[in-house]
């Protein structure tokens, strides 16, 4: 828990940005690198469309859900508020530097401008789903194609990252690959923003609690940390449309879901940091205080 930045290098891949065919969202974007084969001479398990391109996740960071399916029942896609989930998708494209951007009803990119954008990624490794787990630049990467870089905490407030968050855009969501000084400078970003009320920060309850009558308090009526929203939405498609949250202390307990408590350097599990009371919810710390464990 106390890497730094500097104790372990970042493979910086130089390639473009597109958008088209692909559904972008406030913090998953497709990469193509200049070197077609470069995820795999840096030895990094992403998974590559036909033409080279993979889905880049953006480290430290999580949007509202636009697109979620619960992994139990039968309840379809659901999202969280849309106006900030769309606002986050729309101003991770403005950050990278697409305008006119159109989707369709499946929230699909069929035009914008222009058609690819140069760019670079800083990351270490691919998530459990292929995604390339990175910080994302636009402009000249500032060393060779598939080099070795020490990010440091300046060059970090020029990432898109720390700019969605620094917008109030995104929900810092840190785990345990995330260098702790390249943390420090997203937790200073996302308490900027919430000072400032920006974003999400002045409708957010997550930390000041809900009252979940259903499925349509979590995608409609309240703003809530994306991973907490995840949580409540496979629970609730669980419980086949029936609202009480009687057993989610225990379905939380058997997601397993490990962190670390920051501020008080305790080791513990998501459900000991979740207070819930009959029908109210909240996350007992505030989002960036947590660190999560890769799975």
């Amino acid at each position: 828990m106390n890497q730094q930045g500097h104790g372990m290098p970042l493979t910086l891949i130089a390639g473009q940005f597109r958008i088209v065919g692909a559904a972008p969202d406030g913090d998953s974007v497709r990469f193509y690198p200049t070197v077609t084969d470069a995820f795999a001479r840096a030895g990094i398990n992403a998974r590559t469309n036909a033409a080279g391109g993979a889905q880049m996740r953006l480290d430290g960071i999580d949007a509202l859900e636009t697109h979620y399916t619960p992994s139990h029942g039968g309840a379809g896609t659901l999202h969280q508020p849309a106006e900030f989930g769309d606002a986050a998708a729309a101003r991770l494209l403005d950050l990278l530097g697409f305008s006119g951007v159109q989707r369709d009803d499946r929230q699909i990119v069929t035009s914008g401008s222009p058609d690819a954008v140069d760019g670079y990624i800083l990351t270490r490794f691919a998530d459990q789903y292929g995604r390339c787990v990175s910080f994302l630049f636009t402009g000249a990467p500032p060393g060779e194609d598939l080099s070795q870089l020490f990010l440091t905490a300046d060059q970090l407030r020029t990432s898109v990252n720390v700019s969605l968050l620094a917008d109030g855009m995104t929900y810092p969501t840190y785990y345990s690959k995330l260098f702790a000084d390249l943390r420090a400078v997203m937790t200073e970003a996302v308490r900027t923003a919430r000072s400032a009320g920006s974003g999400v920060w002045p409708t957010d309850v997550t930390t000041t609690g809900f009252t979940v009558t259903g499925e349509a308090t979590i995608t409609t009526d309240v703003v809530i940390m994306p991973k907490l929203f995840r949580r409540l939405a496979d629970y609730l498609a669980l419980n086949d449309g029936a609202s009480s949250l009687a057993g989610l202390p225990a379905f939380l307990a058997s997601q397993d879901d490990r962190l670390v408590v920051v501020s008080e350097a305790r080791f513990t599990g998501f459900d000991n940091v979740i207070e819930v009371t009959g029908q109210q919810v909240k996350l007992l710390y505030p989002p960036e205080d947590l660190v999560f464990m890769e799975k």
